[in-house]
């Protein structure tokens, strides 16, 4: 499988001067200096200066230290080196290294350098500090998180080539002198993907999960049950994969996760620093658990075949009976106890066939039982009708009911679905996707400020933004890097950069430099007229 990361381009411009035969020589002069691009990073660092000195190159004697750090440091460095070593054969060594050791061994050679430090707490979690001079490469962070981040900007310094599983023969392995000192504007930055209306395999989420690390994203939203499939082996029920799990939208076998297959997909992304959110669709949304359990079904289909449309709002967990409530409650628990991350998603959009009351007693209920197995819940911006606790998030999709989680102090994550619902189609012609919100280019996904999109949210009432990508005309992971790439790397940005660093003419450049990273990589991504590739 390949390895997702990110593209540095530097150009020179050299200017000569010449003569007639029969002039005198001119005296010599001073040639105007080489005209270097700034690197090319998305999302663009909080600040960055970038230095006149050479550039720092990887060789066969560099080594990785960890300065300052524990374990899980030296995982961060490992990752490093098992990013760097394929492409340009070095050995590449990461240890850590005792406080006051020299910077290297004699004849060891050149150094990067990761090291936490207790005194960068205004860097919090993610933030990092780099600075690249002829002789060293330090990443410094508060957090292994942010040595992590780092990690993935020192990628985009590197050439694109740096991405190949093949060693390349190349002169050097160079990255600019810089200093960059960077954090994100937003606290939640993710990418959701929807498994239950297509089925994707551990190793296509895994894909995905590359893709959002590789841009700095923290959360992986799947989206795991709807009326076309159940995806997740729930072990005090076991009904809901032997039969909710085995269609999918138009047919085909479907498929679920097992335990294992969850704990994998788990600690895939613990490893990149992504919390998988896993969902639960409730009340509606919900007819392939209906159907292996057909006691808490209320819907206008019968239970027990599977469904392979696309229409929604007309399924529902009957919400008065008990029985329902004691399969949820066994959902959660296992789900909580599988699922590491702080937050359940619990859907509760959608839902036509529910009174008022109805739906808001479910909706506390569930909230109450989200709490008592030690999870925070989070729910589509429907679930502000009933009354909400401080910890519990809505998602923000349509923009008619979000604003009232403020009342609450629920604080909102904003996907609005006119600008990053990434399964909108580009445009009319564009083959997959589809345009019920809107056709959404790369300019829309990118050009907006979640501050300032609704009148009454504050940026204090916005834990951050995710970009969900719906399967309905989507079957593989090849189908679904076309439509989020390149689009996922502007909700990045979004979701990254302060505001005042971000301009869409300079956004546009620097991802047209990441085409020949993506074709290293093997990525699909759909040719936008709006960017000079």
């Amino acid at each position: 499988m390949n390895r997702y990361r990110l593209l540095f381009a530097a150009a020179t411009a050299l200017a000569a001067a010449a003569c007639r035969a029969t002039a005198p020589v001119p005296p010599a002069t001073t040639s105007p200096a080489p005209l270097v691009q700034p690197p090319r990073i998305i999302p663009a660092p909080e600040t960055m200066t970038v230095g006149s000195g050479a550039p720092f190159a990887i060789t066969k004697t560099t080594v990785i230290r960890v300065d300052n750090g524990n374990a899980e440091a030296l995982q961060v460095a490992e990752a490093l080196g098992t990013l760097l070593r394929p492409s340009t054969g070095y050995p590449l060594p990461a240890a850590l290294v005792p406080a006051g050791a020299p910077d290297v061994a004699p004849g060891a050679g050149n150094a990067i350098h990761l090291a936490l430090a207790s005194d960068r707490a205004s860097l919090g979690d993610e933030g990092y500090e780099l600075t690249v001079t002829a002789e060293s490469v330090r990443l410094l962070a508060y957090r292994p998180a942010g040595l992590f981040r780092g990690v993935q900007t020192l990628r985009q310094l590197l050439p694109a080539k740096i991405e190949s599983e093949i060693g390349i023969d190349r002169p050097a392995w160079n990255i600019p002198a810089v200093t960059i000192s960077d954090r994100p504007r937003f606290a939640w930055r993710g990418a959701m993907l929807d498994v239950a209306r297509h089925f994707f395999t551990v190793k296509e989420v895994e894909q995905f999960i590359d893709i959002a690390a590789l841009y700095k994203l923290n959360v992986v939203h799947l989206h795991l049950t709807d009326d076309q499939g159940w995806r997740i082996e729930i072990p005090s029920r076991p009904l809901l994969t032997s039969v909710g799990s085995l269609s999918q939208v138009g047919g085909g076998k479907g498929g679920f996760y097992t335990r294992e297959d969850w704990a994998e997909i788990v600690r895939y992304a613990q490893d990149r620093y992504i919390t998988i959110v896993p969902e639960i669709e409730m009340p509606g949304h919900s007819y392939a658990g209906m159907s292996a359990y057909p006691a808490v079904a209320c819907a206008n289909r019968p239970a027990g075949s599977a469904y392979t449309g696309t229409d929604v709002g007309w399924s529902t967990f009957c919400v008065d009976s008990a029985a329902t409530y004691a399969l949820l409650d066994d959902i959660i628990r296992d789900l909580a106890a599988m699922s590491p991350g702080e937050y359940i998603h619990i859907g509760g959009d959608e839902v036509a066939t529910l009174a008022a009351p109805q739906y808001i007693k479910f909706i506390e209920r569930v909230q109450g039982i989200v709490n008592a197995h030690g999870k925070k819940m989070v729910g589509w911006e429907e679930i502000t009708k009933a009354r909400l606790l401080p910890t519990t998030v809505a998602q923000q999709w349509k923009s008619d009911s979000a604003t009232a989680a403020l009342q609450y102090g629920s604080k909102l994550i904003m996907s609005p679905s006119n600008r990053i619902y990434l399964d909108m189609k580009y445009n009319d012609s564009t083959e997959l996707g589809l345009n019920w919100a809107a056709n959404i280019e790369v300019r829309d996904a990118y050009d907006w400020d979640p501050a300032t999109y609704m009148a009454g949210v504050p940026e204090s009432a916005i834990l951050g933004v995710e970009a969900p990508l719906w399967s309905e005309t989507v079957q593989n992971i090849t189908a679904a890097e076309y439509l989020i790439m390149p689009r996922l790397p502007a909700v990045a940005e979004v979701g990254w950069s302060p505001q005042a660093r971000r301009s869409w003419d300079d956004f546009r450049t620097r991802l047209a430099s990441h085409a020949t990273r993506w074709n290293q990589l093997g990525i699909n991504w759909y040719r936008s007229p709006q960017v000079p590739w």
